[in-house]
């Protein structure tokens, strides 16, 4: 009996992907990377964001309220 190999965790989200994953449209997402709010890999006609960047920009831009 083999083991079952262990999980590996997507580190590289699509621009679908990123934008399910960030509650946002696909749009909103280009609009991100267009003006250099989220950086990003090409590879040929292909976007993609890594995940640590998407929690990173989370984290950078989370508020509370009545906080200044």
């Amino acid at each position: 009996m083999s083991k079952p190999l262990p999980r590996v965790v997507k580190r590289l989200y699509s621009l679908k992907e990123a934008a399910v994953y960030l509650g946002r449209s696909d749009w909103s997402v280009r609009e991100m990377l267009w003006s250099g709010k989220l950086p990003y890999i090409r590879e040929g006609k292909k976007i993609y964001l890594d995940i640590n960047d998407l929690d990173a920009w989370i984290e950078r831009t989370k508020q509370v309220f009545g906080v200044k």
